[in-house]
């Protein structure tokens, strides 16, 4: 029994060899990563004596171009949630807290010797899954920045333009992401920019300005919007430099929006290439955005073993607490899974709650423990546990279904 322990890093990995009772057949030494040393790597440990198995954590991406590496060249290499080798203790007799690389990899080899028969294999998700979850990492990045961009431009607009943002209920558009009052901003950048016209005039200006930029044009609306400027306080006059602060902040956001709407699209393109796409859009609550992400999210669902394990993987699932006469009837969700797909699955209960669909078992899930009396984050929790095990049936049922007959 050979336990390879591999400390992942950027550029570099530490290599530690271990066999039972303590016995260290390689000190912890430093591998970088490049073919040629990983070549030898290999070479190494297939030289070893008796059956081995190499243990890294997931770091990041820094892990995988490793274990792909040394899987293609027939070793054993099992993949670990970090959070499993940082509860485990290796018993030392000291009060020493102690964190190297080398220490690090000489503990995810002695891990490895304990978990000999419970190590599993690394299996590499497909390319498509790698790159759509990339993207979705990239959309929330950028949403980020949107919403960042947003409220900066709101808190310009509430010295020029005071509540302009709500003019409008129309959605952005999906070619490019733009929404409707911030391109009107743009053209209209302070509340005195309207009164001084006629309504004729303005209406006329804003007929053309809604012909140009593809937007829907309303008699009642313009009046609204007419209105609406005659009445506002600004606490800025109209002068140049009030108008190039509004303007300068609104390019930016305009290309984060696009930059999410292509996003948004790639991601889509990619997620329809997979076989589960078509059982995920069917669910509710789930649209073009939203279900490449979940997709991204999960991943492949055949690598749990069953629907408890999805929702461990999202952090729902609510650990056991008890301790003598104590044993509580509430716990909290561990949330030692992805934030990402919690986050994403809470925006989709949002709009199972906000389109309340009677016919839905999920809504009747949530509704019913809404009925309860049960605080809003609960029974929101308690919808999306339900959906992700509808979620694992449906996907792994329909994935069977595809499966040549024996």
């Amino acid at each position: 029994m050979n336990a390879v322990g591999i400390d992942v890093s950027k550029g570099k990995s530490t290599v530690a060899v271990l066999r039972p009772f303590g016995e260290i057949v390689a000190s912890p030494f430093d591998v970088s990563h490049s073919p040629k040393e990983l070549s030898k790597l290999v070479t190494l440990l297939k030289t070893l004596d008796g059956d081995t198995k190499v243990v890294m954590e997931y770091t990041g991406n820094y892990y995988l171009p490793i274990a792909l590496f040394l899987r293609n060249n027939g070793l054993f290499v099992s993949v670990v949630n970090p959070i499993l080798v940082k509860d485990y203790s290796t018993k030392s007799l000291t009060v020493r807290k102690v964190k190297t690389d080398k220490k690090d990899s000489l503990k995810l080899a002695s891990f490895a010797l304990d978990r000999w028969k419970e190590l599993s294999p690394f299996s590499a998700q497909s390319e498509a899954r790698l790159l759509l979850k990339s993207y979705n990492r990239q959309y929330n990045q950028y949403n980020k920045l949107k919403v960042m961009l947003k409220n900066n431009l709101i808190s310009i607009l509430d010295q020029t333009f005071p509540c302009a943002n709500t003019l409008f209920s129309t959605p952005a558009k999906k070619a490019d992401g733009h929404e409707k009052w911030v391109d009107f901003v743009l053209k209209y950048p302070h509340a005195d920019c309207i009164p001084k016209k006629s309504f004729s005039a303005f209406s006329k200006s804003y007929l053309s300005w809604c012909s140009k930029f593809g937007y829907n044009f309303s008699e009642r609306k313009s009046r609204t919007v007419y209105d609406f400027a005659c009445n506002c306080s600004p606490s800025l006059s109209f002068t140049e430099s009030t108008a190039l602060l509004v303007s300068n902040a609104i390019p930016q956001l305009n290309c984060i929006n696009e930059t999410l709407a292509s996003l948004a699209s790639e991601m889509n393109k990619i997620a329809a290439t997979l076989p589960e796409y078509c059982t995920v859009m069917s669910m509710f609550g789930v649209g073009s955005v939203l279900g490449s992400q979940l997709i991204a999210e999960i991943g492949d669902v055949t690598r749990f073993s069953n629907k408890k394990a999805l929702v461990g993987f999202a952090g729902l699932d609510a650990s056991p607490f008890q301790s003598g006469n104590f044993n509580p009837q509430s716990r909290s969700i561990s949330k030692r899974g992805s934030d990402a797909l919690r986050k994403t699955l809470f925006q989709i209960m949002s709009v199972i709650l906000q389109n309340s669909p009677t016919n839905n078992s999920v809504f009747q899930f949530m509704d019913k423990k809404r009925a309860e009396g049960k605080h809003y984050f609960v029974y929101m929790t308690a919808a999306a546990n339900k959906f992700l095990r509808i979620y694992y049936a449906r996907v792994t049922e329909h994935l069977k279904s595809l499966q040549p007959a024996v």
